[in-house]
């Protein structure tokens, strides 16, 4: 080739190593191929995408349309279409493949999954001591929360601030990510919506404005971890492998992460559920965001960049993606008995997608977003009006 493909990686370390692993394997069995791979965190990797400074990437699917509308994605139907994945498309569930696909293309191959959850420390909730605790200062059994107001119930229960274990932690740092899905799973759990029948995004309804008053009342409480300012995802989850939390709601990888990195104090005890509603009456929310192997449409190297592609997909490398720290992407992974053994609710994963709902797929979403992350900052870090803030923020979605 004379040049290296580049490969942009989300900074984190399970998808820079096994990317690395990846590339290193590829090249032993492909002549003259060579990669870098360059990790970036979320907003230096969106925009080096968007720049076209690339030649293989980890598109976010947040991402999908703006790339796919201002034609820095390549459509992959062609290469696809004469030399497939193998076991392409049955080998994903669908849910899987609907963001990246278009009526006259496809912008990518899933690389990383894992719907949003409720992570618990399942040995905390079966202890027979805070089970008798729990019944006779409540008068009901310890059981892991449904609603948001048992959520407040037990999270306040297992906080114990002189051991070194709060209630819950939420990922508060303002990276532009965390603070969008925290404002769709409240409104979702609370039975909204973030768009009209007409498709068009509504932040202020009346249950929005509710789920964000809500919302600000729960981080003020003193059983939320004391760090959660300071952590955006990745930390939370190294929170609560420190054995540092009770539950918090989190993607499914992490959870995963506790029974897979050696450093976990957590290993063993952990397990997974509906995120809470409002009420039992609701159905189970989640949220579904995941990330494709993407190519770039003006790269000088598009096949190999494919090719690469399409050898780190193999049900080999997704099962291995799994037991790495990162999400595989098919269903043989979620259902291998393998990986179930060393992350026992994995073949739940299915079930997770049945009910889990995406964020709208706008080509406009990253402005969209950058909204919706002040507005959230705004009302979680002030004592303005919650109807306010929110009326503010749609004036400015209703002028893109």
């Amino acid at each position: 080739m004379g040049e290296k493909l580049k490969i942009l990686c989300r900074k984190f370390a399970p998808f820079e190593k096994l990317t690395t692993e990846f590339v290193e394997e590829f090249k032993a069995s492909a002549p003259g191929f060579d990669a870098e791979v360059v990790s970036l965190h979320l907003p230096e990797l969106h925009d080096a995408i968007m720049r076209g400074d690339f030649d293989v990437a980890h598109v976010n699917t947040d991402w999908v349309a703006e790339g796919w509308e201002t034609g820095v994605l390549e459509n992959l139907s062609p290469y696809i279409a004469k030399n497939p994945p193998e076991g392409y498309p049955d080998g994903w569930d669908n849910a899987l493949l609907k963001l990246q696909e278009f009526e006259n293309g496809v912008a990518g191959i899933p690389f990383h999954d894992g719907p949003e959850c409720l992570i618990y420390r399942k040995d905390l909730f079966e202890s027979a001591d805070n089970q008798t605790a729990y019944r006779e200062q409540f008068g009901e059994e310890l059981r892991v929360p449904q609603t948001w107001d048992a959520f407040g119930r037990v999270a306040a229960f297992f906080n114990r601030p002189a051991e070194n274990l709060y209630g819950t932690l939420f990922a508060l740092y303002p990276d532009g990510h965390n603070n969008i899905f925290d404002y769709a799973l409240q409104v979702w759990s609370r039975g909204g919506d973030l768009v009209d029948e007409q498709n068009r995004m509504v932040l202020n309804s009346p249950v929005a404005v509710h789920a964000m008053e809500e919302y600000r009342e729960l981080l003020k409480r003193p059983y939320v971890h004391p760090k959660s300012k300071e952590v955006e995802s990745i930390g939370a989850c190294w929170t609560f492998a420190a054995g540092e939390v009770a539950m918090m709601v989190n993607w499914f990888g992490f959870a995963t992460m506790c029974e897979t990195e050696e450093q976990s104090k957590v290993q063993g005890k952990v397990d997974i559920c509906a995120i809470p509603c409002d009420n039992e009456d609701l159905p189970p929310v989640s949220l579904n965001v995941y990330y494709t192997w993407s190519v770039n449409s003006k790269g000088k190297y598009k096949q190999a960049a494919y090719d690469f592609i399409k050898s780190c997909v193999t049900k080999e490398h997704d099962k291995r993606l799994a037991l790495g720290g990162a999400i595989g992407c098919r269903k043989s992974t979620w259902y291998d008995d393998e990986v179930n053994a060393v992350i026992p609710y994995y073949s739940r994963m299915g079930d997770i997608h049945k009910y889990a709902r995406t964020l709208p797929r706008k080509a406009n979403w990253h402005e969209i977003s950058t909204i919706i992350d002040r507005m959230v900052l705004d009302v979680t870090g002030s004592d303005r009006d919650v109807g306010e803030i929110l009326d503010e923020a749609q004036r400015k979605v209703d002028a893109l």
